[in-house]
Order: structure tokens, then sequence, then C-alpha cells
């Protein structure tokens, strides 16, 4: 998945890379150009000590010209020219090695530059001495690329790990690359860490790393070929083996039954030498049965990608999980995706629905309308934010989907200026109005540290009065939120009364973020524990509480949770395994509908973080809380959501259900095609992953794996004496149940489930 590079200006970059000592080199002789070339590569050091590079046909492709050094003191200071020479590393082979010329605004600074290759590949060191004020982190390199066919881009590097204690295997960062294409060939400049807000036209942002003191060393490569970027960075690192997986379906998401989705891989040998390769693969279904799978070999030379294609049937609704392994002999690699299928669907809720992304749907891969065709599919109406400038889909292109939009606005300078206050003020609110905002969320969890109370008279003095008043001067209708919250932090919200706020909100906003409980867990207020695990932290609990503010400070105020939560960190106990989230995305909704929310933003689309688009980041919980994963294939969250929006697109709520096993719980919704069920049990109880240990690692299990021991057989009246009951699990599988005297049984566990065809008394005694 790639994006093309803003050419804005450098600013001062703060990612540390990882490298070596610097080489001892041995300089052969001095020439007026040198030369060093292996398979498919030549590099030349060139009199103005720049460095050209051709490709295997000795056509033109890229030239280095320089290296930009930063420093705490002398600022940024560039090379001016440099002496090339032929060298002899260590290991025998020829390099180039180019001392630079430094200017005068540089005393004592000394930069060398060290290339050389292998099959398909540059290796580019830069080291940098004489400088106690060194700031490697802002270090940058000069590229100019010849003749290429469409604008560079950026891609996240990553690769997959299984942890030696089990769970599930993950994705991790695996450094960056900036992408290169001309006709018949692609050229990868691969990084151990890059920020691609920090590159220009001309300068690649390429940081170092401190070698002592005053020295420190850049490294990056480049690899020509005609590959996927993570094989060509597996090239980069000299990694035995890599495997790479994609379908040319936008997020391997299709609509029919029966058709065919093709699952490509890309494996390459990074070893020195050819070696026979053996790929592995299989593809699961929800419930863990095997539906494709098999081994294919080959022998790969070195440096050689093979790409083998799979054919996996589409189901009828639902997922396939995949995994590509290449093993040759010791080594090791693999890469998984996920294969979706989602028919369309009419909605017709309109401005009703309460369905909503939070944040912003920022990542338009593959394509802005490829973005919205998927929201439409999911039935998402309301974007949380969405203004001129802002990063994802323009409010224009909203509009014309029908896709309603808020926006949330932070910053507030409090205990400012009049002059910062008002200036804060006046932009905003011209952003919202310019925008066509439906509603202003003034700002964002400002009630830190959460329960504590602090800072909400300040707040509505220097941030949400200053916007009203803006509003109501301008005769906007525009309605207003609070800040969500972090929690339902009552607390904060007596005082956030007590200090005028209640009576100058439309809407209550809030975040119910929830740990490793049922989105049904609701402990009394009374009983919430603190700290990063603490009960605080629940669902059902938090929006009954909600409802109860709402009902007794009055105003008839609706209620949004601008940000809902079903996070998947793997291997972590606090956080929902991935068949968990998506039981939960359904479930949340559910009880969101039927407690009466106006609106639920789901925190986020997609994993990622915005500063940092599509790199694998799994120790940071921020990473994890998308519907989709990384490469934009969907999580089983993605079909919950969808379930959850089509069940409930026109639904009202009734009641919560009451059958005689207390146990056995259930919402009630009426609906123009008739009464709809949500079921499920709570015999296994409303904590997840119980048996964690105190240790935060959890091994996950696989999202096909049943987590519910406990089946309980309920008895439920039909909507019919003989006839038929549609049952809907999470992810939108339906099966078909036979009514009989009036009655059916339902076999029930802690994943909720949809039911179609019952009366509207299923629990009539």
């Amino acid at each position: 998945m790639s994006s093309p590079l803003p050419r804005r200006r450098f600013i001062q970059g703060t990612a540390l890379a990882t490298g070596a000592a610097f080489l001892p080199a041995t300089a052969a002789h001095a020439a007026d150009a040198v030369t060093i070339g292996a398979d498919g590569i030549t590099l030349t050091g060139r009199t103005d000590g720049s460095v050209l590079v051709q490709d295997g046909t000795g056509a033109d492709r890229v030239l280095l010209p320089h290296f930009m050094i930063k420093d705490s003191v002398l600022g940024q200071q560039r090379t001016f020219g440099g002496t090339p020479t032929q060298i002899t590393l260590p290991d025998g082979r020829p390099a180039i090695q180019v001392d630079y010329t430094m200017g005068g605004a540089a005393p004592g600074v000394a930069v060398r530059g060290v290339f050389d290759v292998t099959a398909h590949r540059a290796h580019l060191r830069w080291e940098v001495s004489g400088s106690p004020t060194l700031t490697p982190t802002g270090f940058m390199f000069a590229r100019t690329v010849y003749g290429a066919s469409r604008a560079e881009s950026y891609e996240a590097l990553t690769t997959w790990l299984r942890d030696p204690r089990g769970g599930i295997p993950y994705e991790t960062d695996a450094g960056g690359a900036y992408v290169e294409n001309w006709t018949g060939l692609r050229g990868f400049f691969c990084l151990p860490s890059t920020d691609p807000a920090y590159t220009n036209a001309t300068w690649v942002h390429s940081p170092g790393t401190a070698t002592g003191s005053g020295t420190a060393v850049t490294e990056a490569d480049l690899v020509l070929g005609d590959l996927r970027p993570r094989s060509a960075g597996a090239l980069a690192q000299g990694r035995p083996l890599s495997v790479d997986v994609w379908t040319d379906q936008p997020f391997n998401l299709y609509e029919t039954a029966g058709q065919t989705m093709t699952l490509n891989a890309e494996v390459v040998n990074g070893g020195p030498a050819a070696k026979p390769v053996t790929v592995r693969w299989w593809a699961r279904d929800f419930s863990g049965t095997e539906v494709a799978g098999g081994t294919v070999s080959r022998t790969l030379a070195a440096g050689a990608a093979w790409q083998p294609s799979f054919a996996v049937t589409a189901p009828g609704q639902g997922i396939v999980f995949t995994e590509v392994q290449a093993v040759a002999g010791d080594d090791t690699a693999l890469a998984r995706t996920n294969l979706s299928v989602l028919p369309p669907f009419g909605y017709r809720a309109g401005a009703d629905s309460m369905f909503g992304i939070a944040n912003y749907p920022w990542l338009l891969e593959p394509s802005e309308d490829a973005v919205l065709g998927l929201l439409r599919t999911l039935g998402v109406r309301w974007i949380r934010i969405a203004y001129d400038g802002a990063p994802g889909l323009p409010v224009a292109a909203l509009d014309a989907a029908g896709i309603a939009h808020n926006v949330e606005l932070s910053g507030i300078p409090v205990g400012g200026t009049a002059e910062q206050i008002a200036a804060w003020a006046d932009t905003n609110v011209a952003r919202a109005l310019a925008a066509g905002a439906a509603c202003f969320e003034v700002a964002n969890e400002v009630n830190q540290p959460w329960m504590s109370g602090r800072g909400a008279d300040a707040y509505v003095r220097d941030g949400l009065r200053q916007v009203t008043d803006r509003l109501t001067a301008a005769g906007s209708s525009m309605k207003v939120m609070n800040a969500g919250l972090g929690g339902m932090d009552h607390v904060w919200t007596e005082n956030f009364r007590a200090a005028g706020g209640w009576d100058l909100i439309d809407a209550f906003a809030f975040h119910p973020g929830r740990g490793n409980f049922t989105p049904d867990y609701a402990p009394p207020p009374e009983e919430w524990t603190l700290g990063s695990n603490g009960t605080y932290w629940n669902f059902l609990g938090a929006l009954r509480k909600a409802r109860q503010i709402v009902q007794e400070y009055g105003g008839d105020k609706e209620i949004w949770l601008t940000e809902a939560y079903a996070a998947t960190r793997p291997n972590a106990w606090w956080t929902d395994t991935y068949r968990h989230a998506a039981e939960n995305v359904l479930l949340t909704l559910a009880l969101a509908k039927a407690e009466g929310v106006r609106g639920v933003n789901w925190y986020q689309l997609h994993d990622s973080t915005l500063h940092h688009p599509q790199e694998a980041d799994p120790d940071n919980p921020e990473y994890h809380y998308g519907l989709m994963n990384r490469d934009t294939s969907a999580k089983p969250s993605l079909l919950a959501y969808a379930t959850a929006a089509r069940v409930l697109d026109r639904a009202t709520f009734v009641r919560h259900l009451a059958f005689a096993d207390a146990d056995i719980k259930g919402l009630l919704f009426t609906t123009p095609d008739g009464p709809v069920s949500i079921l499920w049990s709570r015999k296994d109880g409303y904590l997840l992953n119980a048996d964690h240990t105190d240790d935060p690692w959890y091994a996950t299990p696989e999202p096909w794996i049943d987590p519910w021991p406990t089946k309980t057989d309920v008895v439920a009246h039909s909507g019919t004496v003989q006839g038929t009951v549609t049952e809907v699990d999470c992810i939108g599988r339906r099966r078909t149940l036979t009514a009989a005297g009036g009655k059916v049984t339902l076999t029930l566990d802690g994943a909720p489930r949809v039911y179609h065809g019952l009366a509207a008394n299923p629990d009539w005694k």
C-alpha cells in the first residue's frame, strides 16, 4: 500500500536508526572515476563526489550527489563534492569510498561514504565525525531519479514474527522504503528508520546512529528489481527468506459467494546461494475448517523472487484466514492476511442512523473511491472529524456520498492570554462552520487525570463558552458536544455542570473504554477501580451512568460515544482476541442502540497511527483499534460492524429479555421486517482471557478457536407454530433452525447471536 510523498520542507526528525561501527577501509587507488558492479547493478563514483547508479542494462537510474548532517550547534550542513577511491572491504569485495568536502561553516566535520554492491543491491553508508554536537536523527542524503514513470511513494516495511512463548504471529516494523518506478523496473531506498514527512524532492530523511563521541553512521540500501516493497526490504536486510501476501481486490473484500479469491504470494531467497524452498499455505474459515491449502516447491537462486498464487472459493458471507509459510532448511518466513465476503446491502435509516467512524478515515488506500465505497458497504453514516485540510476524505466527497460529518478540534490554550484564547476560538469555529459540521465536539479527553475532576471550570471558560458564544453570534444551529471524556468520568462531569458547561451543550460525549470485560459487564460506579487495568474501563456500566446523568441534569441531551473500542493487541490479555473483538463489536453496538445512544463513532477504521501510516507498531496500544488490519484486510470486527449496522438499521429497542435461566441474556428489537432478538449466555462469566497471569503477555488463541466452553440449550418461542428461525452469528453467517409447536431450541454461549423469526415475546413463560 503506497502513497505519494508530500513535497514538504524538511523539519528536524526524531526517529533513531541502528548502525554498525566504522568500516576499516584500505584505499587501493585513486582515479578520475571508480566503477564497481554486480548482477543487475553498477555504481560509479564520479570526480565530483557523486555516485551514479545504473541498472543491469547500463541505463542511468539514480544519482547520489550529497549528504547532509544535522548538528545542534552548526545546524544543517551539506557536502560540496568529494574524491572517490576504490577500496577493499574486509570480506574481500571492492567498494567505492568517497571523502566528501564540507563547507567552511562546518569546521572539523568529516563525512565519508562507503558504497558496495551485491546482486541487484547497493549498500550505502555515510560516516560522520568531528563534532560533539551531532544530531544524527536529522541526517539526510540527496538523490536524483532519472526517467521515473511515476512519482516516488513511501512504503512502511514489516515482517511477521512468532513469539517463542506461543500465541498468534504478528507484524513488526522493519523500516521503510521510498519506491522509484521505471517501465519494467522498480527501485527501493530501504532504511531501518525514516519519516516520510521529513523527506522532500531532494533529500531523503535517513537518521543515523551515534557510534561514539562526535561520530555517527547512516546506512541505507538501494534495491533494483521487479519486487514487492517488503521483499525488497528483506533483501536489503539480508534475511534468508521472506514472504509477502496480497490480493488484487481492495481490502481483500469480495461480494458474492462462489467467487474465486486469488491469494498472491511473493517468496524471496535473500541468501547468498541457491536453495530449494517449500511453500506451505492454508485458508481457514471462522469455524477453523481448512477450506483450501497445499504445498508447492521450487529451487530459488540467490536474490530470486517467486510469485505463486492460490485459489480460495468465497463463502456466502464471512472471513477466511490465510497463511503462507516458506521453509528452506532451518530458515522460515511467513505472512498472513484475511479474505472476506460481504454482499451489498440497502441501508435505509439515513440521518437517523447511529453508525459512525471516529477520527479520520485517513488512509486512502487503495483509493478515495474505494474507501468511500467501503464506508457505504459497512453502513457508516457519520464521520467524527472532517474539515478542509484534515487528513482523509474531503468534506465534498462525504457530502456527495451522503455521509454526515462532525468536527472535533482540540488545542484549547487553557489559561492563556485573552488574545490566544480568542484566536483559537475564532480559527476553529470558522473551520467548523466552513466544514458544514453537524456537531462541534470541543476538544478531546480533557478529563485527565481520570476521576480527578481537574480543569473542568477552565475548560468551560477558555474553550467551550468561547465556541458557543461565536456560534450564537454567527446564527449557527450547529450542535455542540463537550470534549469526549476518557471513560465515564462522573466526577469531572459534576464539576463541568457546576461551571455552567451542561447548559452549553446539545450532546454529551464520552469514550467508554473497555478492558478484558464483556460489553455487558456493568459494575456500579462506586465499585469502579482506576489504573491502567481498572474496572473504570467498562462499557455498559459506564453507559448506564451516562444515561443517569443525562436524565438527572436535564436538557434532553443526546448521548454520543465519539470513540468506541474493541482493541486487538496480539498476545496481551487486557485487549480482545480477534474473535472476542468481533463478538464484542456486535454486542457493543446492540447495547448502545438499546440504551438510546444517538451516535457511535468506532475507533478506528484500520490498525495504524496517523503519524506513521501502515507502520507496524505491535507494542503501541493505540495501534490496534482498527476494524481492519494494517494491510487493510478485514478483521472479523469489520464484518461484525456491518452485521450490527444491517440488523439495527431501522430497529427500535423494545426491552431486555428475561428467560427463566438468569444467565441467559437478550435484547428485543422491532423492525419493519418483524422482531429481532439478540441472545447470549453468561454461564462463563464476564471476564475475557480470565486465565491470564500477572504478566501482561498472554498467548492469544487463533481467531477460529471457540473460547466459550459452556453451551446451553434454551427453548424460545417462535413467530409461527411451524416454520423456520434464522440465526446470524457476529460476522453475518446465517443458518436455519426448525421450529415446531411454536418453539425452537437455541444453543447459546458467550457469543451474541441474532435471531429472525422468533416471537415478539420469545422469553414468554
